[in-house]
């Protein structure tokens, strides 16, 4: 049944507005909307494609986990799934949830009622994963996607607090824990004024601080300081250069060193037995982990209301952000048996407390111009300290909000930061007006390039600047999404980067991007400093030289990457690498019909619907070919070869393999034909573990039968194919 076109152009608006939503929170920890809109967008999408399932593809958000990881770090598996929570925002909901545990044990609510539950406070921080082997830290890793985090063991080293040892004259083989990283409010305040002084711009609240802190490059800080010492004259400009790079190594460790620990939850474990949780957290307290001394187990939801109470009234006495109670049942048996959804556990719920609510002026309504043209009205305010951090910016998105809320420019507004995070303007106050109020009027040219907006499709609420090709708004970001970590991951290329790019001419699209050479940069002055002695004429900085010397690197990445970067709507990772498997070049896939990119699995009929027009577009085969005459890599090795030796073949990696980074794995499989998938089914034909037996992943492999291959048999499998893997795999 043909899906009404209606329904396809809502999806796009959803998808593309959870989507983005979910970017801006995990990859740049900069949210721009409320956790009630992103339900309520998640929710509407949930209900259209029940209602039109061949909607439901590959990239839609309900297939996909929102944290996916950054990939800035090395990969660590966690042994254990990480998993998100369910909120509730009234007393009501948690009953709902209680009513829904007591079903789920019972049937149906009966005499033995609800067990016991385990109330703790929700710490406004990044969460963790701890690892520690014989007693000893093996690993920290950020939750990332509740599967793979990011390793910042290294980093996490400077953090007091967290032990590297664990006490006890036996501590466990195995113990993985669970935890929130976070900063006390005295050095959240402490560091959003040293960003001042600084001449940078303060953290939004303390758990994107924590984690802009905790996923800096220190080690990478310290080599430049390392090198420039040891090649250093002693002339002035060495010494200031030092003095810069020194200066900027003590915040950042100085940061890290401001950062706390606290644990709040158990993953793996071997060696160690604990029947409830309350009784976990003791281990875990006599183990040196730094646990809450704030954690209170109650017996019914009466317990519940009068924590929850309690801590809504006196949330400030704490001495960290929070926002919000976490309810859990307290037996680890009752746990295992209520089980968990796609996403969080029905064994716990987050309460999340009401706003708060401050008045601040409203100065002005600006618009941003986004990648895809999109036009955003946001409120400028008078800065306004409202939930613990200071507010200056909100998101307005789009001009029936501004008129549905009714503000004026000039109003006194209601302000609040919606779910204790995002600032949103509630509405004005009208009694104080005097006159001088005045609407805002959305501009009918983009304020970048001049260029008549409009919808891009009749009925659509947004508004979009049509000159994709040269609006500077768009060009920018578009510059910056081709750097970004889910796309070529060119480490250097940031945002002032590209825009120096464009203000000096060096680019005039992202085609021109992979041909850059020193020569161009120099004639840059952001890129270039002043020669030392020796020296004749501007010398590239050493960012510079790191900005081409990643640009070189990234012309070899799989091709998924580069159909990610050239900006397609709604071609994210999923589908990309979907289509560089079926296809295996860039060619194929620009020539392919919409129904041959349809059949793809994963892809479906949005998808392929906005590849075959985006490729339509005279300008977009021109970056594809500049691309390719700069020598990036638009194919895969088997592309020209015929079929690849693993085709049809079904690979799962996990877990860390000694000479493959996990894109390495995933690309040497995919260039044969064969596909990864994320999960272990019948379906799998091999699981490839760096021998963590104690994954999930593989503890299914062994219960379905899949052979599983170490290293040493990866590679076989990918010289000699399949069959030669199966003689050399682990019996499961």
């Amino acid at each position: 049944m043909r899906v009404p076109a209606a329904a396809r152009t809502r999806w796009s608006e959803l998808v593309d507005a959870i989507n983005d939503a979910r970017d801006r929170y995990y990859q740049h920890d900069a949210p721009t909307i409320s956790d009630e809109e992103y339900d309520a967008l998640y929710r509407e999408l949930v209900e259209l494609e029940s209602a039109h399932p061949e909607l439901a593809s590959g990239e839609s958000p309900t297939q996909t986990v929102g944290g996916a990881r950054a990939e800035m770090f090395e990969p660590v598996e966690h042994l254990v799934r990480m998993y998100s929570l369910d909120n509730a925002f009234s007393l009501e909901e948690v009953q709902a949830w209680a009513a829904r545990v007591e079903k789920g044990l019972h049937g149906a609510a009966s005499d033995d009622g609800l067990p016991a539950l385990l109330c703790e406070l929700k710490v406004d921080g990044l969460a963790v994963d701890l690892v520690y082997v014989d007693g000893r830290l093996r690993t920290v890793a950020t939750r990332g996607d509740g599967r793979v985090g990011e390793d910042v063991t290294y980093n996490a080293s400077f953090i007091p607090g967290i032990p590297t040892s664990l006490t006890g004259k036996r501590p466990p083989a195995l113990l993985e824990v669970r935890g929130e990283i976070y900063f006390p409010l005295a050095e959240f305040e402490r560091i959003n004024a040293e960003q001042l002084a600084l001449g940078g711009s303060p953290f939004a609240n303390p758990r994107n601080a924590a984690a802009g802190s905790l996923r800096q490059r220190i080690d990478r800080r310290q080599d430049e300081l390392a090198e420039v010492e040891a090649r250093s004259r002693g002339t002035d400009r060495e010494e200031a250069r030092l003095t810069r790079l020194r200066s900027e190594l003590a915040v950042a460790t100085g940061r890290l060193a401001s950062l706390r620990l606290v644990v709040h939850g158990i993953g793996a474990h071997e060696g160690v037995d604990f029947a409830t949780l309350s009784e976990a957290y003791d281990v875990l307290a006599g183990l040196g982990l730094p646990t809450s001394d704030r954690v209170r187990l109650v017996p019914d939801l009466a317990g519940v209301e009068d924590y929850i109470g309690y801590y809504g009234e006196h949330r400030h006495d704490v001495e960290h952000e929070i926002d919000g109670v976490v309810i859990k049942v307290d037996d680890l048996a009752i746990q295992d048996r209520l089980g968990a959804t796609s996403r969080a556990p029905r064994w716990a719920i987050a309460y999340k407390y009401p706003p708060e609510v401050v008045r601040t002026r409203l100065l002005d309504v600006q618009v941003n111009v986004g990648r895809t043209g999109r036009v955003t009205p946001f409120a400028v305010m008078e800065p306004a300290r409202v939930a613990g951090s200071t507010v200056s910016m909100a998101t307005l998105h789009n001009a029936q909000e501004v008129k549905r809320k009714g503000v004026l420019i000039g109003d006194m507004v209601f302000l609040r930061k919606a779910g204790d995070v995002i600032p949103e303007v509630l509405g004005p106050v009208i009694e104080v007006r005097d006159g001088s109020e005045r609407e805002f009027v959305m501009p009918v040219a983009c304020p970048e390039c001049g260029t008549k907006l409009a919808p891009e499709k009749e009925g659509d609420a947004d508004i979009r600047c049509p000159n994709t090709q040269s609006c500077p708004a768009q060009m920018r970001e578009r510059l910056f999404h081709v750097a970004s970590r889910g796309a070529m991951d060119i480490e250097g290329l940031g945002w002032k980067a590209a825009i120096a790019l464009l203000d000096c001419g060096l680019v005039h699209d992202e085609g021109d991007l992979f041909a850059l050479t020193a020569d161009d940069l120099l004639r840059c002055p952001f890129f270039t400093r002043e020669p030392g002695k020796g020296e004749a004429g501007p010398q590239l900085t050493e960012n510079a030289k790191g900005m081409l010397a990643q640009l070189q690197a990234a012309k070899d990445r799989p091709l998924w990457r580069a159909l990610v970067a050239l900006s397609i709507r709604h071609v994210g990772p999923t589908a990309a690498q979907a289509l560089a498997r079926d296809f295996r070049s860039i060619d194929a896939i620009m020539t392919a019909s919409p129904e041959q990119l349809e059949a793809v699995e994963g892809v479906g009929g949005v998808i392929a619907e906005a590849l075959h027009e985006w490729f339509t577009e005279p300008w977009h085969r021109e970056v594809v070919d500049k691309w390719r005459a700069a020598g990036v890599r638009l194919e895969d090795a088997q592309a020209a070869a015929g079929p690849g030796s693993l085709d049809g073949i079904t690979v799962v990696i996990t877990g860390s393999l000694e000479g493959f980074t996990r894109d390495e794995a995933t690309a040497a499989v995919q260039e044969r034909g064969g596909k990864v998938s994320g999960s272990v089914s019948k379906k799998t034909d091999f699981l490839v573990s760096a021998g963590e037996s104690t994954s999930s992943k593989y503890e299914k492999a062994v219960a379905l039968g899949v052979p599983i291959l170490d290293v040493i048999g990866f590679r076989v499998l990918l010289d000699d194919g399949a069959d030669a893997a199966r003689a050399v795999a682990s019996p499961s």
